[in-house]
């Protein structure tokens, strides 16, 4: 999900939707078109997204990062975005893609989960307010368009299981807001405090490591919640590491942990 710059608002292809407004959409393999969405992607990951697959593949959020994703820096951004690595071969295929379609469909990435819409986060600086904003953008090659299934994005959202990928994103949107202008000191994201935050976030098995075999419980008191869930509730341990970087990065106020 972008966070929107208001000045290209009214220039962002596909139609806009409006709260209510509805858009007819259906996939399956009775479409000629079916799984062709899914090749020579250019795919971004989002934290949760990660920590959902990995598990669905049963190895670790490192091995996931090493194994199927790229990262790369765009240009005017002081944080990494991660896209996930095609297969390589001639169509270039996603990774996932079988015969009989999206073998982790059930922990599919928030931008497969509520396509064929995409979405924005435009940011009022004077009120401090957030509005989401929403595109029915399908291909043109996409067939499913022409379906009779009608949906508003709130009951896609809800067929789709996106709640709680929409929940995260919104936070994920809010963290990044904090990496408008440079943090590195103009060392970049490769710095110690680079790598230290896109290991807190994106890689959340190896920051539950850090946190219990490192100094962090003898520097930091853990919230009892926190404490008892990060283990097994990835939404606690990614907000624990957003909480993380942010503190040591630009002295914010942590709720899942204090100075001991």
């Amino acid at each position: 999900m972008k966070i929107l710059d208001p000045e290209k608002l009214y220039t962002m292809e596909g139609t806009n939707l409006e709260p209510g407004d509805t858009f007819n959409f259906a996939c399956g393999p009775h479409l000629k078109c079916f799984n062709l969405c899914c090749r020579n992607l250019t795919l971004f990951l989002y934290p949760y997204d990660v920590a959902r697959l990995r598990r669905a593949l049963k190895i670790s959020s490192g091995q996931f990062i090493d194994r199927h994703t790229q990262i790369v820096l765009r240009k005017g951004s002081h944080f990494p975005d991660v896209l996930l690595a095609m297969a390589e071969n001639e169509q270039k295929t996603c990774p996932f893609l079988t015969a009989k379609g999206c073998s982790v469909y059930m922990d599919r990435p928030w931008a497969c989960r509520t396509f064929p819409t995409e979405h924005g986060i435009y940011y009022d600086d004077k009120t401090g307010l957030s509005t989401r904003l929403d595109w029915f953008k399908p291909p043109d090659y996409c067939l499913g368009r022409h379906e009779p299934n009608t949906w508003t994005v709130e009951s896609w959202h809800a067929d789709q299981g996106a709640g709680i990928y929409y929940k995260q994103m919104e936070q994920w949107s809010a963290f990044l807001r904090h990496f408008e202008n440079d943090p590195w000191q103009g060392k970049g994201p490769e710095s110690q405090a680079g790598r230290m935050a896109f290991m807190a976030t994106y890689n959340p098995d190896d920051f539950l490591a850090f946190v219990r075999q490192s100094s962090f419980l003898k520097r930091y008191k853990l919230a009892a919640d926190a404490k008892k869930k990060i283990k097994k509730n990835d939404e606690i341990l990614l907000r624990l590491g957003r909480e993380f970087a942010l503190n040591f990065l630009f002295n914010k106020p942590a709720t899942l942990f204090q100075k001991a």
